[in-house]
């Protein structure tokens, strides 16, 4: 079962005090970011934080549980959507916590492309003249 877009949505609201926040589409569930990290993962309309260090103690209650088929135990956190405040300051600590994303590199295929000029079709590319 995918995440309903509203479901998604109320969890952007509720977790706005985070920072910047946002949501990318994957598969029919959610990634949410903060500050461009992925801290939790809306999946079957449920909300799975990734398991930090820093958010241990507060999360020694919560429910672990896998947000898809062969992923890491995330902490399941629905009961923290009712506390905007609280989920804010848990979201910023796990992203905090979590190592800031990896640049991505350049595509080679387009760089080489718009570096190399070729002759237009049908046409042989012109000689030097001899001197």
């Amino acid at each position: 079962m995918a995440t309903d877009a509203d479901f998604a949505e109320y969890v952007r609201e509720q977790a706005a005090g985070a920072g910047s926040v946002t949501l990318k589409k994957m598969f029919g569930e959610y990634a949410v970011y903060v500050g461009g990290t992925v801290v939790a993962l809306a999946c079957d309309n449920q909300l799975f934080l990734k398991p930090t260090p820093a958010t241990a103690a507060r999360l020694a209650k919560a429910t672990m549980g896998a947000p898809y088929p062969g992923a890491k135990p995330h902490a399941l956190i629905d009961e923290w959507l009712d506390d905007p405040e609280a989920l804010a300051a848990l979201l910023r600590d796990t992203a905090k916590a979590l190592p800031p994303p990896k640049p991505k590199a350049p595509k080679k295929a387009a760089a080489t492309k718009a570096a190399v000029k070729k002759a237009p079709a049908g046409k042989p590319a012109p000689k030097k003249p001899k001197r």
